[in-house]
This record gives structure tokens, sequence and C-alpha cells, in this order.
């Protein structure tokens, strides 16, 4: 785990429950950690802490930072949580919390016996960059929607690790985020995924929820091994909770990798064979594709097509122009922004303007 001593230079940023602080260590060397002020506290200038580098020694392209495990001198005030639930269980920062669906929360007995969502559209996407295209999309047919996030726990657990998050619900992009699984951190907490969309829906009274993991997935360039495949459980999990799943497809036209180029093997593992209900899946009309591209991606949606309970839409890519130059936050995929790998904002946002869609045809409630 790589474990080091080391002093706070600085404060270099801080949003929400995250702390980022310049530090240097006992053998000279400067670095860059964060701190989540629930567990471990404040650190000040000059501050002893103790990190931990395996991310950063691994040169993560999301977790690349050290992470401070403890400041010996300023421990954080024990806040007698009242809640049963604990996330990151049998870790040393593990974490209790109240969470939506115990008997001690406000809102157990509005989710005790609770089995419906009411038909709410729910995008399901593969990596937590697709939030704000998503986002972006429902705002073009739907200004006024109530958007709930729902955060699994196949990326980072803490949601406070997400800026993006943060900053979308800062500007009343989002209602919050809902952490669920071993995530935590959230405005609201659940145990399950069906509880956290039980819980946008009837406590947060949300019109559409974005189901995504935290910041830094995981692939391994095998058939299963990646987080992502989550996804298709949540998308089961929705229809089960008598919702309208809807998949945003991941694809690029940037990557270098060929099994990201184009569709991503990720969701086209995903939807045909871990997806088992009527599912929608988005996709979007780009007149000027690379033809070599465009040749990838018609196939690829003729492999789906085969299967019965996939229902396919295809959404104009001009609409999304003007929201996707303007995003409600920063868009950057795998290192790439939208003028480097337009193809993926724009299958993110296309997901979400056809959420929108359904709103603003099913007239929006009060």
């Amino acid at each position: 785990m790589m474990w080091k001593s080391a002093r706070v230079i600085r404060v270099a940023q801080e949003w929400g429950q995250c702390r980022v602080y310049d530090l240097v260590c006992d053998d000279g060397t400067q670095v860059r950690a964060i701190g989540y002020v629930p567990l471990v506290g404040r650190a000040d200038i000059g501050e002893e802490v103790l990190i931990t580098s395996a991310t950063l020694a691994k040169n993560l392209g999301t977790g690349g930072f050290a992470m401070i495990a403890a400041i010996p001198h300023a421990l954080p005030t024990d806040n007698h949580r009242i809640g049963h639930i604990v996330k990151a269980r049998y870790t040393p920062l593990q974490y209790t919390v109240l969470s939506v669906d115990e008997p001690d929360s406000p809102h157990y007995p509005i989710l005790c016996d609770a089995d419906s969502i009411d038909a709410m559209p729910v995008i399901c996407a593969d990596l937590h960059s697709a939030l704000p295209a998503i986002i972006a999309g429902i705002r073009c047919a739907a200004p006024q929607a109530r958007i709930a996030y729902i955060m699994t726990d196949g990326g980072a657990l803490p949601a406070w690790f997400s800026h993006t998050a943060w900053q979308l619900r800062e500007n009343g992009h989002i209602i919050g985020t809902i952490s669920c699984g071993q995530a935590f951190g959230g405005e609201l907490e659940a145990v399950s995924i069906h509880t956290a969309l039980l819980a946008a829906r009837l406590v947060w009274h949300a019109d559409i929820a974005i189901v995504a993991q935290g910041p830094g997935n995981l692939g391994t360039d095998t058939r299963w091994g990646f987080s992502g495949v989550a996804i298709g459980e949540a998308l089961n999990a929705v229809y089960a909770l008598h919702g309208h799943p809807i998949a945003c497809v991941r694809a690029s036209s940037a990557d270098s990798r060929q099994r990201h180029w184009g569709i991503s093997h990720h969701t086209m593992r995903v939807l045909k064979d871990v997806v088992r209900v009527p599912t929608t899946v988005v996709n979007v009309d780009l007149p000027h594709m690379d033809p070599a591209l465009h040749a990838r991606i018609t196939e690829q949606f003729v492999d789906l097509a085969s299967i019965a309970h996939l229902r396919f839409v295809s959404m104009p890519g001009e609409d999304l122009t003007a929201a996707l130059i303007n995003p409600p936050a920063p868009l950057r995929t795998m290192g790439r922004g939208f003028a480097e790998d337009p193809l993926s904002f724009y299958m993110a946002g296309a997901s979400g303007y056809y959420a929108g869609q359904l709103l603003h045809n099913a007239e929006l409630p009060s």
C-alpha cells in the first residue's frame, strides 16, 4: 500500500467534504493528496499526515492521488451518527451511515413496502464521465426536469471524490447523489440499487434518475472483467421496479483500443448477455461521421438488433451540439474532451435527450 509520512504545504482545493493538499514527504518528494473530512478531519499547514500512495504509484488517470489515511494529531470529531449501515465494511476507514431503507430512517415508512418507481425513466451508463453529457441532453428536451444521480460502487466509493457530482448539485442541475451498495457520501444513502431507485422517485420525487458508478471504473481486457457489468443489473432492477430502462451506449471515436472504438465491448457485453428485460438503447445520428466508424457502429447495432427485448431509437446529434459545447459541468472522458472524442458525449447526450422527450411528451408532473 506504500504508507508514508508527510507534512502539509498548502490546501490546494476543496469541494464538499473533499480537501486536496500539497504535501512534502519525509524523503523530500512532493505529492498531492486527497483527504475526506468526515473520515480523517482537516489538516492545517505544517500538520503531519499519514498517506497511502498505491494509486499514485500506478499513475492512474482518475485516482492518481495519494490518499490521507490519518491526521494523527487532529483526529476527526466523532459525530455519533445514528445509522446502523456500515459502508466500506471491515476496512480501517469503514463509515457508518443512516440509510434511507433502515427502520430508523424518516423515509422508512415510504420505502418499507414500496416496489414501483411509476414508469420513471432511468438512464444507466458505464462511465461516470457520461453524467454531465446526459444531463445536457435531458435539459434540451425537459429543462425543468428533477434529476437524481445514483452512484454505484464499481469505481470510487466516497461520493465526495466526484467534483462533477458536487458541481452539478451546487449549480442546481441535479437534486443530489444517492450512494448505494458499498459507495457512501451521497446526500442520501441506500443499501441496494433497488432502494436507491425507490428513494429517487418516492423521497426526492425525481422525474429522471441516472445510474453510473463513481469515477475510476475498472477493466481488465477480458470478456467479463470490468466493473460496468453491474450496469446490466441496474437496467434489470429498473424494470423490476416498473421503471423505464434506458441504456446509455458507451462509444468512442478516438479511443486507440480496438475494443472501445465504436461501441465499447463493455456496452456490447452488457446488452447481449446481462440485460434480460425490455430496454431502450439510444443511438445518435451524426451526419458527418467518419465512414469507417459509421460502418463499425452500424454493424454493432445490427448485431444487437437480434436481441428481442432491446428497443432502438435514434436522436439527432445536431440538436445536442449547443448543449454539449456549453455543458453543465466539464466534459472529459479517458483524458479526452469534447473536441477530441465527440462521439462519446453525443451518445451520452442522446440518451438524456430521449429521456427528456419522454417527460416532455407525457407532460412533467407538478
